[in-house]
């Protein structure tokens, strides 16, 4: 499949990112890790969702293909020390310096960036640790009401890799 197609009249249409955003969906909900509609729920999708859609090979077809080497691969990029950010802005200016700035896909994708970058989540502090660390004390010994306010990337990456695990 095209990652893009005109829809016949001339309109781009961004198939990829489309994909993109329901296979993050589709992950999330499964994991039902949060309630959807949350802003939680919106961070991770969004990090997901732009993971999917930056990885080689990822797009129209990586859902109907749901095999294991894809969900490997978003499991490594969204792995606790895996400079997530920094992978993100690399790939970004990969695909603008190869498929110019016009791409609607692309467009999506740079404004769910922005998004995840500027967008503050007030949630629990997990201190330096990300949740799924060995080291973290077991559940429920995180203090909920010690709270601080962090960029949605923060939040969505760690729930995105759990969701992904748990599909």
């Amino acid at each position: 499949m095209r990652s893009e197609s005109t829809g016949g009249a001339g309109l781009a249409v961004p198939m990829a990112w489309l994909c993109a955003e329901y296979t993050a969906d589709v992950i999330l909900r499964t994991g039902g890790l949060v309630a959807p509609g949350s802003l939680e729920f919106r961070a991770g999708h969004r990090a997901l969702a732009l993971t999917v859609h930056l990885c080689e090979g990822g797009g129209a077809d990586t859902f109907a293909s749901g095999g294991a080497q894809d969900t490997d691969h978003w499991l490594a990029l969204t792995a606790c020390g895996h400079p997530w950010p920094a992978w993100v802005e690399e790939r970004l200016a990969a695909r603008a310096a190869h498929e110019g700035h016009d791409g609607p896909d692309l467009a999506l994708a740079t404004a769910t960036w922005h998004w995840l970058r500027t967008t503050e989540v007030y949630a629990a502090d997990l201190g330096d640790l990300e949740p799924w660390h060995p080291s973290r004390p077991l559940p429920g010994t995180v203090d909920e009401s010690s709270k601080v306010w962090t960029p949605a990337w923060e939040l969505g990456v760690p729930l995105g890799h759990l969701a992904v695990h748990l599909w």
